[in-house]
């Protein structure tokens, strides 16, 4: 199975991570799109309104594989999207036991795009596997483009987060 990559992707990539039968490879051949959960999730703040949050990337002035993605620092936006975490999950009964899992995330800069998004993915499967401090098999990525439809992992967009804070691990 090969899924794009994904910041603190939503419900069903997960959900396909999870079902998939064997290998699971990470797209980094396909030219970047813009404007897709690639580098934004979407959350629910406290009282239910959806809240966006863009990890900023470098411009470059022609198309590039989303291998070469960079993340932009020019902007706060850490401290931005870690607040809006904070505000959302602040009182949700998961928060205290996994904000100093995320809390690294925010605090570090990270080069490229597809290692935030897979750090960040490390974390969340041993917190949904209710295995905090056991490392997971590390994603593999694509060596060539895998010609697939990757936007149906997008599912309603909702990141797993929403779900993690509020449930918990579902092993």
């Amino acid at each position: 199975m090969t899924l794009p990559t994904a910041y603190m992707a939503p419900k069903a990539w997960y959900e396909a991570y999870f079902a998939a039968q064997g290998e699971v490879l990470i797209e980094v051949q396909e030219s970047f799109v813009k404007q897709t959960y690639r580098n934004r999730c979407l959350i629910h703040d406290a009282q239910g309104h959806e809240v966006t949050l863009t990890v900023p990337v470098l411009k470059v002035e022609h198309k590039q594989l989303t291998r070469d993605v960079q993340i932009s620092y020019q902007q706060h936006w850490q401290h931005q999207h870690w607040m809006a975490l904070r505000s959302a999950y602040g009182k949700s009964p998961y928060w205290d036991y996994y904000a100093d899992f995320f809390a690294p995330f925010y605090e570090r800069e990270t080069k490229w795009l597809i290692d935030l998004n897979e750090g960040l993915h490390d974390v969340i499967i041993r917190l949904l596997r209710n295995k905090p401090d056991s490392p997971t098999a590390p994603l593999k990525r694509t060596e060539q483009f895998v010609l697939t439809d990757l936007e149906k992992y997008w599912g309603d967009g909702t990141s797993i987060l929403d779900e993690l804070m509020e449930n918990g691990p579902i092993e």
